[in-house]
């Protein structure tokens, strides 16, 4: 016996569910070069202190085409990135005071918040041979990096001397007109004289 008081509405789907969207990571054009499990720490400036980012797997990635080189960390569980940023020839690892399995470094744009931010990092990892493992292959990743930005450097460079080529003036585009000759000058004022003369005379 069907209820009385049932909503004959109620069974309907009220919002039709569609295709899940897919959210791009950019990682899909990159390959993993390098991971390994690390904790993430940053300085806080206004607090002279250490403040913990996460605990996940840190990973170097080389894109595709580019083949620029990037770390990029995720928190546990939430997935959410906590170090975003490219591997440039300025960053150095110091060893972290009172610690063999840690290395601290400057990163002028971190952009795991968004926007690029200057921050100091520090990455501790299980033991001292991973540290060392990543430092190895941190240091490569800076000298591929290096050699790709300077390639680019050279082509941005060679491209603009051609752009300054194209629009400098060449003999060929430049209509030059003859000077006249000083020496005709007298003879035409003399022709003129002797015009005005005749003139005159009659």
């Amino acid at each position: 016996m069907s209820d009385p008081f049932a909503d004959p509405q109620q069974n309907k789907p009220v919002i039709k569910l569609t295709d899940q969207v897919q959210i791009k990571s950019h990682e899909e054009d990159e390959d993993v070069v390098f991971k390994m499990r690390a904790k993430l720490f940053r300085f806080d400036t206004e607090t002279t202190e250490w403040k913990e980012r996460g605990t996940g797997e840190l990973r170097l990635f080389a894109h595709k085409e580019h083949k620029k080189l990037r770390l990029v960390m995720r928190r546990d569980k939430t997935l959410k990135v906590c170090a975003n940023h490219l591997i440039t020839e300025d960053m150095k690892l110091q060893p972290n005071i009172g610690s063999d399995r840690s290395w601290v470094y400057r990163c002028h744009a971190d952009i795991s918040e968004g926007e690029p931010s200057n921050e100091t990092l520090a990455v501790r990892f299980g033991n001292s041979e991973n540290a060392n493992l990543f430092k190895e292959v941190f240091e490569k990743a800076q000298e591929a990096n290096a050699e790709i930005f300077a390639k680019e450097k050279e082509t941005q460079d060679a491209s603009e001397e051609k752009a300054e080529e194209a629009t400098t003036p060449t003999k060929e585009t430049v209509e030059l007109k003859p000077e006249e000759s000083s020496e005709s000058k007298p003879a035409e004022e003399e022709a003129k004289t002797e015009e005005v003369a005749k003139e005159e005379a009659a």
